[in-house]
C-alpha cells in the first residue's frame, strides 16, 4: 500500500526539518508531502532541503482545513492509499505513526485517531484545552452515543475512501471535530488508538484564549449542522 504522510505548516521553519526527517526515518516506506499555508517566513525553503518531502505552496493561508483538503486532493490525485495528517510543530511522535496506520492496512478501521487520553500517558495539556476536549467529547458522545476521548486530535489515518470523500469537501476552520461527525454521518469505521504525544517543539500555537472561545462557539455550530443536516 502506498502511504502519504501530509503535513500542513504555517510559519513553522523551526520545526519542519526535523519533524520531515524523523517521519522518514521512522517509516522509510512513506512519502511525505508538506502544504506550505502561506508562511512569511523559510518553511518551504527548510522542507525542500530536507530532500526527502514534496512541498505545495499556498499563495495565501488557508488554514488548517485548506491546506489538509489541498493534501487529500494531492493524495487522492497521486493514487495513494493511506493518508495520515500530522502536524508540523513536532507535537506528534514519528515512532507512533505506525499505530494509527496499522488498523488502516489491516482492515480494521477507515479512519484511525491518535489519541492523548485513551491511556493515561505523560502528556499534559493546558486546562482550557482540556476543558474544550471534554466539551466536544461529551458533545459527540450526546449526538450519536459514542466516546472519542481526543476528538481535536489531528494526528490520525484514512483510507483510500476517505481520501476521496476529504479531496472533494474538508471542514475548514479547526476541522477536526467537524470530521468526525461527517465520518460517523456516513457511516465510516472511525477508532482511536493510544499514542504518546509532546508539547509543541517550537514556535507558538495560533489558539489564544479568545480564539479558544471562537474556537468552541464555531465549532459546536459546525458538528450541530453536520448532525442534521443530509451528508449522504
Amino acid at each position: 500500500m502506498r502511504l502519504l504522510v501530509i503535513i500542513p505548516a504555517f510559519n513553522e521553519e523551526e520545526s519542519i526539518g526535523q519533524v520531515v526527517r524523523s517521519i522518514k526515518h521512522a517509516v522509510h516506506k512513506a512519502d511525505i508531502l508538506v502544504v506550505n499555508d502561506g508562511s512569511t517566513d523559510r518553511t518551504s525553503e527548510v522542507a525542500r532541503a530536507t530532500g526527502v518531502a514534496a512541498v505545495i505552496d499556498l499563495p495565501v493561508n488557508l488554514g488548517i482545513g485548506g491546506a489538509m483538503q489541498t493534501g487529500y486532493l494531492y493524495a487522492y490525485r497521486k493514487g495513494y492509499d493511506i493518508a495520515v495528517q500530522t502536524d508540523a510543530d513536532g507535537q506528534h511522535d514519528a515512532a507512533e505513526l505506525s499505530k494509527i496506520v496499522e488498523p488502516i492496512m489491516t482492515g480494521q478501521a477507515d479512519c484511525c485517531i491518535g489519541s492523548r487520553f485513551l491511556e493515561r500517558t505523560e502528556y499534559r495539556s493546558a486546562w482550557s484545552r482540556r476543558m474544550g476536549i471534554w466539551f466536544f467529547t461529551w458533545m459527540i458522545e450526546w449526538m450519536i452515543g459514542k466516546t472519542y476521548t481526543d476528538p481535536t486530535s489531528g494526528f490520525r489515518a484514512v483510507n483510500r475512501d476517505i481520501i476521496r470523500l476529504f479531496a472533494d469537501y474538508y471542514p475548514e476552520d479547526y476541522p477536526e471535530v467537524e470530521a468526525i461527525m461527517l465520518l460517523e454521518r456516513q457511516r465510516y469505521r472511525v477508532m482511536e488508538t493510544s499514542v504518546l504525544m509532546h508539547s509543541r517543539q517550537a514556535g507558538r500555537s495560533s489558539i489564544t484564549p479568545l480564539k479558544s472561545l471562537y474556537y468552541m462557539l464555531k465549532v459546536s455550530l459546525a458538528v450541530c449542522i453536520t448532525r442534521i443536516r443530509n451528508v449522504s
